[in-house]
């Protein structure tokens, strides 16, 4: 790994810095949830979100668990968490275990979608989770909506170098400084410009490669096309439809086309 005494930042700083000059201009484009984010909004969403945490009680280094069914909400939930100084810790949808890890990452809020709200419920009443929102109106959950009419407040400072920013299953803890150092790493072997369109075709269960990857191209200032499970057909429309310029594949490899 190379040295890492250039990272100031955080990593809602370098994934973000840029985004309020680009606009409006598309920023990531999930086909199958028929989500669509600019630049200017997702970031809103993700700094209103933070602070609204935050206000809601949301304490640094605090853990929360994100239990969702599709990409855009991962990213948004991903970096609100992220940007209010927690620990996102993405569970897989299909996991029989999200109580116990719950439990075991001893995690106080957990952020869901409406169709996995009520599995979201049943661990956080076998956990220590005492709040839960979803991406949308649920029961007994706070609407993600809600947290963006909030009085916005100011959000914690911390040294990205030992801040925690991200809890995966496989890989356990990351710093700040950590996962943008990924993303650099992996810029050097995949480089993305803010003309490229990235599809990203790998499943939600690729936590840390997910947000690695989608980090790095809204850093550049690319667009990013989420749509898992393609069929070579779809894969080929997709590709077409959308003018894409580099694919990540299945298979873990990510290249040109």
């Amino acid at each position: 790994m190379r040295p890492t005494s250039s990272i100031k930042g955080t990593v809602t700083e370098a994934v973000f810095g840029c985004a309020h000059e680009r606009g409006d201009r598309p920023a990531l484009i999930d086909l199958g949830a028929g989500v669509v984010y600019g630049y200017r909004r997702l970031a809103e969403e993700v700094t209103r979100g933070a602070s609204g945490l935050v206000r809601r009680g949301a304490r640094r280094s605090q853990v929360a668990g994100i239990h969702v069914d599709n990409a855009a909400a991962m990213t948004l939930a991903v970096h609100t968490v992220i940007a209010a100084g927690g620990v996102a810790a993405p569970l897989a949808s299909g996991s029989g275990e999200t109580a116990g890890l719950l439990a075991r990452w001893d995690a106080r809020l957990l952020i869901t979608t409406p169709d996995l709200a009520e599995a979201s419920l049943q661990a956080a009443e076998a956990s220590r989770v005492r709040q839960v929102i979803a991406f949308g109106r649920a029961r007994d959950t706070v609407d993600f909506a809600d947290l963006l009419l909030l009085e916005p407040g100011p959000l914690p400072l911390f040294d990205p170098s030992v801040q925690p920013a991200l809890l995966t299953e496989d890989e356990g803890l990351l710093t700040h400084r950590d996962l943008i150092v990924r993303m650099r790493e992996l810029g050097r072997i995949t480089v993305l410009e803010k003309s490229d369109v990235l599809l990203v075709t790998w499943p939600l269960a690729c936590t840390l490669a997910m947000t690695t990857l989608v980090g790095l191209a809204l850093m550049r200032g690319a667009l990013v096309v989420v749509a898992p499970s393609l069929s070579p057909a779809e894969l080929s429309a997709t590709i077409h439809d959308f003018g894409v310029t580099v694919v990540a594949l299945l298979d873990g490899a990510i290249q040109r086309v």
